[in-house]
């Protein structure tokens, strides 16, 4: 059962199970797809917030799950999504070293091409409390396209260039967490800053294209994709963070590019 959770001209979220909505959406209709799927990481064991251990369960939702379970939920939604996607439209999937090397073989595996590895470094990283470990400091966003011969992705090579300092722009991004002023209306234990939505924005669609997120959680890629003038539905089942994702929403206008 899914429902209408927020509308505005630009913008739909929808209160759904992502992996049976996405069979609701009509073949070939979505530009773009932003994805950060679930990481799997909550075993009941520990994490770092703010310079304290807590628990590392984030929800059922996150719920630690075999090797083989995970990669086929993973090739399940990838799937999905592969025949949503336009002839040249491109997916953005952001992952840790929990889930990123299974997102990878099933992109492959489900006839897509992957065209970047990014490496997102944080400038701040949270400290490993354990010291058993280097400091996880980085994360992964696989850019990918379908594996067709005759597909022409867009890439806006000369504003990320513009952007670089008039150099071309690397696979390696650095940046700090995701900023308080970004979680004003509430928090959701993955989100990502807006600084990173922004510039896969910018990079791979123009004004008026309809940009997919199937895990949307506080909203970061709708409310990014809203100020960029860009059409965008976010799919989630969790009531708490669509009202996050719909506060953020009406307090956000139309601003042209943020830098």
């Amino acid at each position: 059962m899914s429902k209408i959770y927020y509308q505005d001209e630009l913008i739909k979220l929808i209160q759904a199970d992502s992996l049976k909505y996405l069979d609701e959406i009509e073949a070939e209709s979505i530009d773009v797809i932003i994805a950060d799927p679930p990481y799997f990481l909550s075993s009941d064991g520990v994490s770092n917030s703010g310079g304290k251990m807590v628990s590392v369960n984030k929800g059922e939702w996150d719920k630690s799950l075999s090797v083989e379970d995970k990669h086929k939920y993973n090739r399940d939604w990838i799937r999905k999504c592969r025949r949503i996607l336009t002839k040249n439209g491109t997916i953005w999937i952001s992952g840790t070293f929990h889930n990123i090397y299974s997102i990878g073989m099933a992109l492959e595996q489900e006839g897509y091409k992957i065209l970047n590895n990014i490496t997102w470094q944080k400038s701040n990283p949270p400290p490993n409390l354990s010291t058993r470990y280097f400091t996880h400091s980085t994360e992964t966003i696989l850019w990918a396209r379908k594996n067709d011969k005759d597909a022409r992705h867009y890439f806006n090579y000369d504003l990320m260039k513009e952007i670089n300092h008039n150099k071309q722009m690397k696979d390696v991004w650095k940046g700090s967490l995701t900023k308080p002023s970004e979680k004003t209306f509430g928090k959701h234990p993955t989100q990502k800053p807006e600084y990173l939505a922004e510039r896969i924005i910018l990079a791979s669609t123009q004004e008026g294209d309809l940009i997919l997120d199937p895990f949307v959680g506080s909203g970061t890629s709708a409310v990014v994709s809203k100020k960029l003038n860009r059409r965008c539905i976010g799919i989630d089942l969790e009531e708490e963070y669509l009202d996050i994702a719909a506060r953020r929403l009406i307090h956000t206008p139309m601003q042209g590019r943020l830098f």
